[in-house]
């Protein structure tokens, strides 16, 4: 939920509470729905929600609910980490999935979750959830995963104090989720199992950037089996991440 803000609060940090009133479980709100998880009166929520439509950090559907408007997304993409990323990684992007015919995907971690910066569909009828600018949780995604086997510990530990059950297939719990992040780590790859969605399974790889080798983002297919082409999958991303990561370091 959002902070609370004071009746006298400057109008940008109030505006800031109505966008972080939107969340993965809260994608469309009513104006009473923005005002009680905001703490603000129903008039100023009013107000500052139609100055924001205005603007287009916010859209306000048809029947009444508002979404968080796409000018948000595009202002986002001008971080310079996310805009250089996306560029760098656009062209390996491409040749894999060409070579793949999969799924695939950019991400990065921000916070306790997965955010995806890009995605090309792949030619495979697999059901993927998926989009980009959207949020997935690191514990049941393999990009996810890559990502959270390399994160700070603090987010380690409060990832695994928290493993909702998404399917019959993903790890809930603690210990063996830790287990296979050190296996991440050690053989440098993650793989999932229909642990985000039935009928989807991933493999994943980190980009590194930086002098000290440091991982900045997880580049990910999602396919169907990964009986038959695992080893040739993990071989692709890893050509695909060590290139971006090359053109990171320039």
């Amino acid at each position: 939920m959002a902070g609370r803000s004071a009746p006298g609060a400057a109008l940008v940090p109030r505006a800031f509470d109505l966008l972080g009133a939107f969340d993965e479980q809260h994608r469309s709100l009513a104006l009473a729905e923005l005002a009680e998880r905001t703490g603000l009166a129903s008039s100023t929520t009013l107000r500052i929600a139609r100055q924001l439509v205005d603007v287009g950090a916010l859209e306000r559907r048809g029947d009444g609910r508002y979404v968080v408007g796409r000018r948000i997304w595009d202002l986002g993409l001008l971080a310079p980490v996310e805009q250089d990323l996306r560029e760098i990684a656009s062209p390996y992007l491409h040749d894999l999935h060409a070579a793949t015919r999969a799924t695939v995907h950019l991400a990065v971690r921000e916070d306790t979750r997965v955010l995806y910066l890009d995605r090309l569909a792949g030619r495979a009828s697999v059901p993927v959830v998926s989009r980009v600018g959207t949020h997935l949780p690191l514990h049941a995604t393999g990009v996810g995963k890559v990502l959270l086997a390399h994160a700070p510990e603090s987010v380690v530990l409060e990832v695994l104090g928290d493993l909702p059950r998404l399917t019959a297939h993903t790890v809930t719990q603690p210990g063996v989720l830790a287990a296979q992040l050190e296996r991440v780590r050690r053989e440098g790859h993650a793989t999932t199992a229909e642990e985000m969605t039935l009928g989807a399974c991933s493999a994943a790889v980190p980009i590194r950037a930086g002098g000290d080798g440091a991982v900045v983002a997880a580049l990910g297919v999602v396919v169907p089996s990964l009986r038959r082409d695992r080893a040739r999958l993990v071989a692709a991303l890893e050509v695909a991440a060590q290139g971006i990561g090359r053109r990171l370091r320039r």
